[in-house]
């Protein structure tokens, strides 16, 4: 469970650009410059925010940085663990000089962590807390993400919503995000909703969640169902899909995470309730800027940027920064993801969800 201390302390350091001076404003440590290679591990491309946003974001936070003479070495998993643990092992054999990793399987992963460390190479935990020796780690707030998805779901209930059953679209377990999601979300929900049926997504796949609510739309009967806590978009996508496909016009409340472009567009439509915003290139620059600061043995800015402490059931009180996080609804899509430059207004509003985007103010 993650334990934060001073999340808005730590956002601010990294949102000032803190290491931001590169080589020009503070001196790098005597054994490594400015010529670095920063290796970076994604675990799938389900999601599409891993290639449009973070890798590049990082890629190009680290040449800031360090002058254009960084470099950033990505490797993506597509969801094996055991691939995963190979590329790792392969940064390990070419002797880059930091690892960034984003677990497929936390457990798994230690392993690889440990060869890591065993070589002199820092591993900070990106995204998703791995286990093993890892320096440090930066996410979103991760029980706070199930907190605020639950809250706007028991808010779009209404009166009543004691006696209104749903269902809980969690994600895969072995994300240890996912975990937390979920103990976020349960914190706001028991008691003031009946949970009709639980799922765990293997893999995170749409596929997989769509099966399952198939399953509970047999189970528990198409009209009893309230609502459903989906744990991401991709996976509220598919509980749409299963809603339509049984004949429903008006689906009932969704949630969601992560923002995607899709995602916005069926909040605009009305077939999503909500997503969660997470600021992309907030948490990929921080991440970057702690990644050079460790291999530079910057140890102040370092220190700076992970005020945080987290726990991970093989280590305890890892230096951690946590990211807030939104609700994101029809009522702040221009505050957000257009403001943030994550999509324009355009994009959005393409040809089925021009009307919509009107009524809304979104030109």
């Amino acid at each position: 469970m993650a334990v934060a201390s001073s999340a808005a302390v730590s956002v601010s350091v990294a949102g000032c650009g803190l290491v931001g001076l590169g080589g020009s404003g503070t001196s790098a440590s005597p054994t490594k410059g400015d010529d670095i290679k920063v290796g970076l591990l994604l675990p799938e491309k389900e999601n599409s925010r891993y290639d449009k946003f973070d890798y590049p974001i990082i890629r190009e936070q680290v040449k800031k940085l360090t002058e254009g003479k960084g470099q950033v070495v990505y490797e993506n998993a597509e969801a094996d663990a055991a691939k995963q643990l190979r590329q790792l092992q392969q940064m390990v054999d070419d002797k880059v000089d930091v690892i960034l990793v984003d677990s497929v399987d936390s457990v798994s992963i230690a392993k690889g962590v440990s060869k890591a460390k065993e070589a002199g190479i820092p591993v900070i935990a990106y995204d998703r807390l791995a286990q093993g020796p890892i320096d440090a780690y930066i996410s979103f707030d991760n029980e706070l993400v199930g907190e605020t998805q639950a809250k706007a779901l028991v808010g779009a209930l209404g009166s009543g919503s004691a006696s209104k059953k749903i269902v809980m679209m969690n994600g895969s377990l072995t994300d240890p995000n996912a975990a937390q999601f979920k103990a976020g979300a349960k914190s706001e929900l028991e008691d003031k909703v009946i949970i009709a049926a639980q799922y765990n997504t293997k893999d995170w796949k749409p596929e997989n969640a769509k099966a399952n609510m198939v399953q509970a739309i047999h189970d528990i009967g198409l009209s009893n169902i309230a609502g459903v806590y989906a744990a991401n978009d991709g996976i509220a996508g598919a509980v749409i899909d299963a809603f339509k496909a049984d004949g429903v016009t008006k689906v009932p409340p969704v949630t969601g995470q992560d923002s995607e472009l899709v995602a916005v567009q069926r909040i605009i439509k009305g077939d999503q309730y909500m997503s969660v915003y997470k600021s992309y290139p907030q948490e990929a620059s921080a991440a970057a800027e702690m990644a050079v600061a460790r291999v530079q043995g910057r140890s102040i800015e370092f220190d700076a940027l992970t005020r945080d402490k987290v726990d991970s059931p093989s280590n305890k009180n890892i230096p951690a920064q946590l990211v807030p996080v939104v609700a994101l609804t029809t009522d702040n899509i221009r505050n957000t993801v257009i403001q943030d430059s994550i999509y324009t207004a355009k994009e959005i509003c393409t040809a089925p969800y021009r009307s919509a985007c009107a009524s809304l103010g979104i030109k």
